[in-house]
């Protein structure tokens, strides 16, 4: 569902916006709400973090969202119902959730994955797992039909960028730049030459997404230009959780999003590996 979900944004001349928000957070009855005002918006893939007590890959905003979910009561089989929820509503749209192998290890994969796939997840990403360690992880997941998500850094050497692609299905997740999530002014030349790099590593055998410090129109247009498929928000959006005013908290989140998502459609997208102009 995730390919087919670039495949047609692609014929449309757009590029996938992804976005990113803790399961749970504020609390357990807003999560699908915020869902719908995001999709709503115009959000193409919806990620979903499982709250974690150990989230190494995030910055201060998504620590603090991470610690109000767990607050607020959430489990990872509670964010597993309130994904089947908010999958009932948007058939059509796919979603991802991003998780720490612990949690996984927990539950075991065969539960993990059934879970999963009962509550319409399509794709996986494992923060802290090395494709070195994840091939029981893969078979579990090929046979509930679900993704399995990888990540690539700046420091990824472009032999093992295309190992790492190998093994990813759904898309690739590529890390902007060095150090944790969060919210950034301005596209590093790090990025640009990363992205760069993957695309000749990768070479259009799998959509291309790009994560971290992702937040404003300026940003998606920047990235798209430079030939990925996609790009993914996520501290932005979880940033409007934190400063909620409730009332305006959907309106906000849903007007984010469609400016995000028209700056995926303007403007004229470098000539890549897809053939798009």
């Amino acid at each position: 569902m995730i390919k087919e979900k670039f495949i047609k944004l692609k014929r449309m001349r757009e590029g996938a916006l992804i976005a990113y928000i803790t399961g749970g957070d504020p609390n357990l009855k807003l999560t699908p709400l915020i869902a719908d005002a995001l999709i709503n918006g115009g959000v193409d893939i919806l990620e979903v973090g499982i709250p974690f007590s150990d989230p190494i890959a995030d910055g201060p905003t998504i620590q603090s969202a991470v610690e109000r979910a767990l607050n607020a009561g959430a489990t990872p089989k509670k964010i597993l119902d309130l994904i089947g929820k908010i999958k009932k509503r948007h058939e059509d749209t796919p979603i991802v959730i991003l998780t720490y192998y612990n949690i996984i290890y927990r539950l075991g994969l065969k539960k993990f994955f059934k879970l999963a796939s009962l509550s319409g997840v399509n794709g996986v990403i494992t923060a802290d797992l090395p494709i070195e360690e994840a091939e029981k992880y893969r078979r579990e997941a090929q046979k509930h039909y679900i993704d399995t998500i990888f990540l690539a850094a700046p420091s990824t050497p472009i032999e093992r960028l295309r190992v790492i692609a190998q093994s990813s299905s759904g898309f690739l997740y590529l890390i902007s730049t060095f150090g944790v999530t969060g919210v950034r002014e301005k596209i590093q030349e790090l990025t640009i030459k990363f992205i760069e790099k993957a695309l000749s590593a990768v070479d259009g055998e799998i959509p291309l997404a790009v994560g971290f410090g992702i937040s404003k129109p300026e940003h998606v247009k920047k990235i798209l230009s430079l030939g990925v498929d996609g790009v993914i928000v996520g501290s932005k959006f979880v940033k409007l959780i934190e400063e909620r005013a409730e009332e305006k908290l959907l309106e906000k989140m849903k007007k984010l999003a469609f400016e995000l998502k028209k700056a995926s459609k303007i403007g004229v997208f470098k000539v890549n590996r897809n053939g798009v102009e």
